[in-house]
């Protein structure tokens, strides 16, 4: 369905009741403003929540955990011997 509305002198655009309705939007509901070259496109933001930094690591470091000691930066990058290393400890 297509509708009109107008802007007002605040900026402000109502998005007709009907349209809210199916659309399950109530007051406080949060929407992106995406600006196009053919004009402003409202919708709602992805699911997904941003995190801090911080969070996004501790949230890695319990996904990937290391048992065994300290690398050094230098074993961090891929190679055959850590193929073979990371072949040695998986086929136990």
């Amino acid at each position: 369905m297509n509708a009109q509305t107008k802007v007002s002198g605040k900026g402000q655009v109502v998005i007709p009741k009907d349209v809210r309705d199916r659309l399950g939007m109530v007051e406080g509901t949060v929407l992106d403003v995406i600006e196009s070259a053919e004009g402003v496109f409202l919708r709602r933001p992805p699911k997904c929540k941003k995190m801090a930094v911080e969070e996004a690591t501790a949230r890695l470091r319990e996904l990937i955990k290391w048992d065994g000691p300290p690398l050094p930066i230098e074993r961090l990058s891929w190679s055959a011997e850590v193929d073979r290393e990371f072949e040695e400890r998986n086929s136990k």
